[in-house]
């Protein structure tokens, strides 16, 4: 499939956090693999507070840079929030049963996946957050048809 894309303004972090309630709008409760990227402090775990907001977390959304991964159960269904940034081997995903979550009727969001090259399969989903004088730039490159669904939703909803 040919990667389509879309890039976003993001003003601020309200923003940032609001296009992360869109995508989980987007992509309603099928599965989804969502690469995150961007360097630090560049607003990944508040796009993921936003995504979680939306299917009806009401508590706190912290990065799990230290336990790889955080669970949560949301609308019948299961969402994992991986952050891979002190991964030291990509292998080390396997030990952690990657393959148990990646789950076709999952949804995973994964901040710096780059860590886990080799082992993670392609994602449905890559998104770059870059910072810019004012705001951020975010730029979404479908890899499959559902995040091409997914993208074509969000032009809609503009």
């Amino acid at each position: 499939m040919t990667a389509a894309t879309l890039d976003l303004a993001l003003a601020d972090s309200v923003a940032t956090e609001a296009l992360g309630a869109a995508i989980a709008a987007c992509a309603g409760t099928d599965g989804l693999l969502l690469f995150l990227h961007g360097n630090l402090g560049a607003g990944k775990t508040t796009l993921v507070r936003g995504y979680l907001h939306r299917l009806g977390h009401g508590g706190a959304v912290k990065s799990p840079t230290y336990t790889l991964v955080e669970p949560y159960e949301l609308a019948g269904h299961a969402v994992y929030h991986f952050d891979l940034y002190r991964l030291g081997d990509p292998e080390e995903l396997e030990f952690l049963g990657i393959r148990d979550y990646l789950d076709a009727d999952a949804q995973c969001l994964v901040e710096w996946p780059e860590r886990g090259q080799g082992v993670l399969p392609a994602p449905d989903l890559d998104l770059t957050l870059d910072y810019r004088a004012e705001g951020r730039l975010a730029r979404l490159e479908s890899r499959t048809a559902r995040g091409g669904g997914v993208l074509e939703c969000l032009r809609r909803i503009g």
